[in-house]
């Protein structure tokens, strides 16, 4: 059973979201939260594989909530999946930054939110690589220079490993890097792993922001 924790300033929203995800037989609501302040302690309090985060609320927003979940050692299992109205929402990415999983739009399909759910509880990465592109490119627009020195764990990768960061980075599944690389998938699944484990990264969302940081990818390489 998936369990959920719903984030959103609106009553009606959390209801509508609720009724849709109580209805799966694989998938139950534990809580609600109507401010980023009670997400993250009912965060600590149910442990949710999921939190459906709406990043605007009044008070303590979505992002500090996040930020909160998952700089908490006993959360570490718990994946953030934002609820922007605006696909380039300038919160977006630094919600990635601090340790979302992926963002969906509120107007998404049910099916496709329930997809996201389920994908982000396995372990996924909910970043297609459109959606990497424009997050980046937006986000590098409106911060120029952000992209710095590469942080120094980046070190500890192989070349191998550097050059799947990117691809990471990019928003390729691990199916597309081993065609892209002329390898395995499970090789490819294995150096994503181990790329995640050399730089303490939560999921593949937090390897996109790091490529990013590093300069492995720029906005102009992803048009």
């Amino acid at each position: 059973m998936i369990t959920v924790l719903l984030a959103d300033d609106q009553a009606l929203v959390r209801a509508g979201f609720r009724a849709l995800l109580d209805a799966e037989p694989d998938i139950a609501v534990v809580a609600e939260a109507a401010d980023g302040l009670a997400a993250a302690r009912l965060a600590a309090d149910h442990r949710p594989d999921v939190v459906l985060m709406d990043i605007r609320m009044p008070g303590v927003d979505g992002l500090e909530a996040t930020r909160r979940i998952a700089a908490d050692p006993a959360l570490a299992a718990t994946r953030v999946l934002i609820l922007t109205t605006f696909e380039l929402d300038e919160y977006v990415f630094e919600a990635l930054r601090v340790g979302a999983s992926g963002f969906l739009v509120k107007d998404t399909e049910p099916v496709d939110l329930l997809r996201g759910v389920r994908a982000v509880a396995a372990g996924d990465a909910l970043l297609s690589p459109g959606a990497t592109r424009r997050v980046i490119t937006r986000f590098a627009a409106a911060n120029p220079g952000r992209a710095a020195a590469p942080p120094p764990a980046l070190d500890q990768l192989t070349d191998r490993e550097r050059e799947v960061l990117a691809l990471v980075g990019e928003g390729l599944s691990n199916d597309e890097i081993a065609t892209r690389l002329l390898i395995s998938p499970a090789t490819a699944k294995t150096h994503v792993s181990r790329t995640m484990v050399k730089l303490a990264a939560r999921d593949r969302a937090q390897l996109v922001v790091t490529a990013y940081e590093a300069g492995l990818i720029r906005p102009g390489w992803l048009t």
